[in-house]
């Protein structure tokens, strides 16, 4: 029997996982200053110091990315501004779902290359961009194009494009600060001051201290797996609120077949860019491919929840079979 899901239900629970988990990164990143601060200085004063300095540090990159890393993303990725003459009918369907979600028209790119993929980016939806390959207008039809381009305007309605930012910002700084206190470690001489330990506290600051090498080590890894699984949880809700959108739930699952049946491989993506865009483009059958660190949620799983929000019945096996291994 199945149990059929509402569009409301899918997006309140995407929303609150990923604000939990948005939240347990910024602990992890204000846990790991104040251990580094506490282990190297022996002070409070040094743990909130470094804590301090850390929450600064992701807040001065989030500003750079903020205003330019739309632009940055675009120009690695070769992609060129379309308007309404060169691209009619990609425009049409690009406008007719900002309509749809009740955003202004964003600013539509295409990048030559024959793997179907798009994605949105930019900083919120008066400033936001989509850009769409040329294989993908080539492979797929209106229906197809219309699921996907809800998808990518789910994204830009739902803020999943700064959401996204945020927590690439707060996963490179943990990395970066975890980096630095590790090279200090290991060739800066280890600890400095006094603080506590003259107050006969000595063992806390070594416990901490050891706990803060710890966790520099292991704290990029774990938040690095809480972005991927942030962006998995808006990739659900943007499926289902590009269903939403086009009242068609059939248009974008046959989209996320053939995108994931397809076996050309995206040149210009890379483990920077991946989570932004509408399928994985980083194939399993290619070297430069993680598993453990895949940015999108199975196809299978992804279709299987979309079918659920009309009841049909999941995927048959020989699909399920067809689809395996491929996104």
């Amino acid at each position: 029997m199945n149990t059929r899901s509402t569009f409301a239900a899918q997006q309140s629970d995407n929303r609150r996982n990923s604000v939990l988990l948005i939240v347990l990164v910024t602990l992890i990143l204000g846990g790991l200053g104040f251990a580094i601060g506490y282990g190297t200085t022996g002070a409070v004063e040094g743990a909130l110091g470094v804590t301090t300095a850390a929450i600064v540090l992701a807040m001065l990159l989030s500003v750079g990315s903020y205003f330019a890393g739309d632009q940055l993303v675009l120009t690695t990725s070769g992609a060129r501004e379309v308007s309404e003459q060169s691209a009619p009918q990609l425009m049409n369907v690009v406008r007719e779902m900002s309509i749809a979600a009740n955003v202004p028209m964003p600013k539509v790119y295409v990048i030559e290359d024959t793997a179907p993929n798009a994605f949105a980016t930019g900083r919120d939806p008066e400033h936001a961009s989509v850009a769409i390959t040329t294989g993908l207008l080539q492979k797929l039809d209106r229906e197809e194009l219309q699921g996907v381009m809800g998808h990518e305007l789910s994204h830009v309605r739902n803020y999943d494009i700064r959401f996204g930012l945020l927590v690439a910002v707060l996963v490179g700084s943990i990395a970066l600060l975890a980096d630095f206190f590790l090279r200090f470690t290991f060739w800066g001489g280890g600890r400095r001051g006094g603080g506590d330990r003259d107050k006969g506290g000595g063992g806390l600051v070594a416990l901490v201290y050891v706990l803060a090498i710890v966790l520099a080590i292991i704290a990029p890894f774990i938040a690095r797996l809480v972005q991927l699984a942030v962006s998995r949880q808006r990739e659900y809700l943007a499926d289902a609120s590009s269903v939403e959108l086009t009242r068609n739930p059939a248009g974008i699952q046959r989209a996320l077949a053939k995108i994931a049946s397809d076996k050309e491989v995206l040149e210009v993506a890379n483990r920077a860019t991946q989570h932004l865009y509408f399928t994985n483009p980083i194939k399993k059958f290619e070297d430069r491919s993680s598993s453990m660190f895949s940015t999108h949620p199975n196809v299978v799983d992804r279709i299987n929840r979309l079918r659920q929000l009309t009841g049909e019945a999941p995927l048959d096996q020989a699909d399920v079979a067809a689809l395996a291994g491929l996104d």
